[in-house]
Order: structure tokens, then sequence, then C-alpha cells
């Protein structure tokens, strides 16, 4: 839920790009019954709406059920972000933010929630986050803890283009540092991967990475 029309539909495209069913509303009204109806696993929820606000919403998302909760906005203070997160809220992200961040919080929150698939299929590439195990073209890849963390992301955010510091975030929880650790593991699991097929994680010159397999 958010008042923009602009962020409304650039996080509602993002989420449907990379398999969410969405639905995106402009304030509060009629939350219950968009509740009972669709029976989200997740709500990814404005702090600033017309009429009842996101701290007033997440009360009534907790009493429905065990959805769980993204709060966007543009309140950065600490004490904002203290009471979204003793509200109830699993995730808080300040505005301006890039969509890669919003969607690795989002599929962070849902997999801790135990509400993701347990086995995701791109193209021959099948992984099993869950059990850590991947496979390609009914190949075991033989890949490291971090080689798993870096393709489940790459996977989460398939399609799209990440930049090397972004993945540092999503995978090692660096905000700074040698992107040259990206380059390294990047090309480390391509070897597996292409192993057994062509390459689907591509380099985007100047800007990053995207894992995309080619097309039937």
């Amino acid at each position: 839920m958010e008042d923009s029309e602009t962020i409304r539909e650039m996080v509602a495209e993002a989420l449907t790009e990379v398999g969410y069913h969405t639905e995106a509303r402009a304030d509060g009204d009629g939350l219950e019954e968009l509740l009972d109806g669709l029976r989200p696993d997740l709500v990814v929820l404005d702090v600033m709406l017309p009429g009842r606000d996101g701290f007033a919403l997440i009360d009534v998302i907790r009493e429905w059920g065990d959805a769980g909760i993204v709060m966007i906005t543009a309140r950065d203070a600490l004490s904002d972000r203290v009471r979204g997160l003793d509200s109830g809220a699993d995730d808080y992200v300040v505005k301006p933010f890039e969509l890669v961040e919003l969607l690795s919080r989002v599929g962070a929150v849902l997999r801790r929630r135990g509400r993701l698939p347990q086995v995701v299929q791109v193209g021959d590439l099948i992984l099993d986050v869950e059990a850590g195990v991947a496979a390609r073209d009914g190949h075991r890849l033989e890949l490291t803890a971090t080689e798993l963390r870096l393709l489940a992301f790459l996977v989460e955010q398939r399609g799209r283009i990440v930049s090397a510091s972004q993945i540092l975030r999503a995978v090692w929880g660096y905000d700074a540092y040698d992107t040259n650790l990206v380059q390294v593991h990047i090309s480390g699991l391509r070897r597996k991967l292409e192993a057994h097929g062509p390459r689907i994680v591509h380099t985007v010159r100047g800007i990053g990475y995207r894992l995309q397999p080619p097309r039937p």
C-alpha cells in the first residue's frame, strides 16, 4: 500500500516481474476485506497513508493473521524505525530505495516465514535453497555456501541487473568492500554452471550482472 502512484506502480511491477502475485492499493480502505479475499503472504506498507497510517494498519494485519510486513517510508529517524519494528513489522526500508533492495528484503522475510517455494526452477536450473542443493540439466552442482547464497540472490532477482555493491550487501552483508570479491565468486559460479549448459549469468558492462536463461 503506497499513496504515491509512481512508487506504487513501480513496486508492483518489480514484484510481478520476479513472479509474485501483487495487488496495489493507494490506502488502507477496505483492508480487512482485502486480507480475507487475497490472504496475502506479505504486505508492503507505506507509513504515510491517507486515513489510517501504516502503524495503525499493522495492528489490522496482525489481528487478521501472520502475513509478513515490510514497511517503506521517507521517515528515517531511528525512533520511527524502532516504532515500526516494535509494532510488528518484519523489516523497514527508507525512501529513496533501490528496487533490488526492496526485493531482497521481501524475499528474506518470506524465506524466514517459510512462505517461498522450497524449490525454484529457472530454465534447466533447479535450486533448493532450504536443502542447499542446486542442479543444472539434471547434474548436481558442487557449490560452496557462498556460491549458494550468490546463486539464490541472482535467482531471486532473475531478469534484473544487480550491481556488485548490491550483491555484496545481499550475500556478504557489506555496505562497501572490494568489488573484486564479487567478480571472483561470479567467475567460480559461472564455471560450475556452464559445465552443464550455456551461460545464464551475464555481465552487463559497467553496471553489474543478470541471471537470464537462454530463450527456448
